[in-house]
């Protein structure tokens, strides 16, 4: 029993879980890093991908009937094809440069958008076809690169949902995706019986951290919550575009 990995995965589905449970997965790209330290990056999102769905039924139960389904028909079907893409296609692409691309694109759209009296007033909903280009992209860079978060938000910021609506919303998509890559993992070779009992030996660390990422969400007010967003998402585009630099150099 190797009990640095344990302890690499405890800490990561602790986190991932609170971050799904209250705060839209905002946080969750730092669980395969976190798990990488002891194994490949490969291995660590295998792990990581059965216990996401159970986590993806535990927020979606915690937030039943809350999300917007008008939200869910533009952003669904699209990610579904991004996940299609880019299981067809994943061995076409640099990860390490799919990354920095994401993390620049994160970056920028959350200082650009940062949640200003001004730019609240200001800030549109996007056009059908960039709605529906950002959610695909969000569907790929999930499956390519574990980082569908970014591209998806976006689009579902800029949506004008409430921030329960916003999380409500997010997990069904982000249930909907990560069900949808089990196939593609699968067929790609990276399950097996020991990884697939390893990741759900974890659930009971997932519901906890659901329940404790709703308990704080249901505590901040929707200008904090927001701005925890923006500052999570500014977080994501530091830490992929490091990550990527990293690995090309």
């Amino acid at each position: 029993m190797d009990w640095l990995l344990i302890s690499l995965i405890a800490l990561a589905v602790i986190l991932t879980g609170i971050s799904k449970g209250g705060f839209s997965g905002a946080f969750g790209i730092l669980a395969v890093p976190l798990i990488s330290l002891k194994t490949s990056p490969m291995h660590a999102a295998a792990i990581m991908l059965p216990v996401l769905c159970l986590m993806d039924l535990f927020t979606v139960q915690k937030f039943w009937q809350k999300w917007d389904a008008a939200q869910l028909k533009t952003c669904i079907p699209p990610a579904i094809i991004g996940v299609i893409i880019g299981g067809l296609t994943a061995s076409w692409f640099s990860e390490d440069w799919l990354k920095i691309l994401v993390g620049v694109i994160a970056i920028g759209f959350s200082i650009n958008s940062w949640p200003t009296e001004k730019r609240k007033q200001t800030l549109q909903p996007l056009s059908a076809l960039a709605s529906k280009s950002w959610c695909t992209l969000g569907g790929f860079t999930s499956f390519i690169a574990h980082a569908g978060g970014a591209p998806m938000s976006v689009h579902l910021l800029r949506a004008k949902l409430g921030k329960t609506h916003y999380v409500a919303t997010a997990a069904v998509i982000f249930a909907a995706i990560n069900y949808a890559k089990l196939i593609p993992y699968s067929l790609l070779g990276e399950f097996d019986s020991r990884t697939i009992l390893l990741s759900l030996c974890f659930t009971p660390l997932a519901y906890l951290g659901v329940q404790l990422g709703a308990w704080l969400h249901y505590r901040l007010s929707s200008d904090t919550f927001f701005k925890c967003i923006f500052t999570f998402l500014f977080l994501t585009g530091l830490k992929l575009s490091y990550d990527g630099i990293m690995a090309i150099i």
